[in-house]
């Protein structure tokens, strides 16, 4: 079906009009935009003038009705396929920089920013050109302002507008270095950061994929959250383990913790545990499933290698009971990085007696004893046979502790 002209359209929603309706200026809007624009939102004004009305009387159009439906009637039987192709489907690169201006410009952000994605929705070559064009710039600014306007109390559909850009952000590659340099810019890693605070799930879903991507762009050897606030984003992520209310959400939250922390070092890895990083990791680990214990000990085992990190996992009474439980019981995986984190906290420093105590009491040195004697990797095989050399003599006294175990321990010495 051809393209619908511009008058044929609301003003509000940007689609075609089944119920064309006039307000007190003269501007046509569809009776079911212009209702939810005055009754559900509470709005006084017209949306595309932006003046006040003193009435709120809608006026049946319809002669435009009558118009839309012969237009509609004639398309339909002009048309040699039975698909209603949707006009932005056209969207040619020509097209694209008075696209992005009427985006900045239109008070109708959010239905605008949804047409610019169905757009571009798995179309390569529109995202690319729409990156060229300065699509990611535009972004940056309608999230920035957007963002603005909510935190000063504007508009309902200010932060809503700021989620939609977000969406659209999220499903473009991010995979060259020059798209990464202009989404690590504050005008769009501030907005993505208060996504994950405070939006919408799918909103949060939306800014963890940005992150996702732009830390994978980035590669192994740079530090790209250096304009980020990596406090704000650690301290939401770890609120979003600890409300557990989506495993999807949860998921994603464990992901991004590991993009952040992958390059991170001392300070940033201290705040993150003073934020309650090895508390949420430690309280997650009882009941997650594989992919999510496996996840909680590589950020247990970062953290641990930080003195802070190693603190705060000594001082949580459940900390030792749960990661000895995941030994010989999630996954290869799993085990291997839990004898690191335990290795880490009773090896590579002086341990305090709690955590040695606890390692006995909850079945961690008997599955030590156990990897040492199965088929393991080595470097495991040697850090549980190393914490069994150390501190065998101190887990012997132990009236409790088995004659068979008592007598491997010898051995190992």
């Amino acid at each position: 079906m051809e393209e619908p002209p511009q008058l044929f359209l609301c003003p509000i929603s940007i689609e075609l009009m089944e119920d064309p309706v006039t307000v007190s200026t003269g501007v046509t809007y569809d009776r079911r935009s212009i209702e939810r624009w005055f009754f559900k939102y509470g709005k006084t004004t017209c949306p595309a003038t932006m003046q006040r009305l003193s009435s709120f009387d809608l006026t049946p159009n319809h002669t435009l009705k009558s118009v839309i439906s012969s237009w509609l009637d004639r398309a339909s039987s002009s048309s040699s396929s039975p698909s209603n192709a949707s006009p932005c489907k056209k969207l040619g690169r020509e097209r694209l920089p008075s696209v992005l201006a009427g985006i900045e410009a239109t008070p109708f952000k959010v239905t605008a920013l949804k047409n610019l994605k169905s757009c571009m929705e798995g179309d390569v070559a529109a995202q690319e050109d729409f990156v060229a064009c300065g699509g990611i710039e535009v972004l940056g600014r309608v999230m920035t302002q957007a963002l603005a306007e909510s935190s000063a109390g504007g508009d309902f559909s200010a932060f809503r507008t700021c989620e939609e850009a977000g969406s659209v952000l999220a499903a473009l590659p991010l995979s060259d270095d020059a798209s990464v340099e202009l989404v690590l810019r504050p005008e769009c890693m501030r907005p993505v950061v208060a996504l994950v605070q405070r939006g919408s799930a799918e909103a949060r879903l939306h800014a963890m994929a940005i992150v996702a991507k732009v830390s994978r762009a980035s590669g192994a050897g740079r530090d790209w959250t250096t304009g980020v606030d990596v406090d704000d984003l650690v301290r939401s992520l770890l609120e979003l383990l600890s409300d557990g209310a989506s495993p999807k959400l949860s998921s994603r939250a464990l992901e991004a913790l590991l993009d952040v922390t992958a390059l991170s070092r001392g300070a940033r890895r201290a705040k993150a545990v003073e934020v309650g990083a090895v508390r949420v990791l430690v309280e997650l680990l009882p009941d997650a499933d594989r992919r999510a214990a496996e996840r909680a000990l590589l950020l247990l085992k970062r953290l641990c290698k930080c003195p802070e990190g190693r603190l705060a996992f000594a001082e949580h009474a459940a900390a030792v009971p749960a990661v000895s439980r995941t030994v010989m019981r999630v996954s290869g995986l799993a085990s291997r990085l839990a004898v690191s984190v335990l290795w880490l906290v009773a090896c590579a420093v002086t341990p305090a007696e709690r955590v040695l105590d606890d390692m006995l009491m909850s079945g961690g040195v008997a599955k030590l004893l156990a990897l040492v004697q199965v088929e393991s990797s080595a470097s495991t095989k040697e850090k549980a046979a190393r914490l069994l050399r150390v501190h065998g003599a101190y887990w012997r006294q132990y009236p409790c502790f088995p004659t068979d175990l008592r007598d491997y321990l010898k051995f190992l010495n």
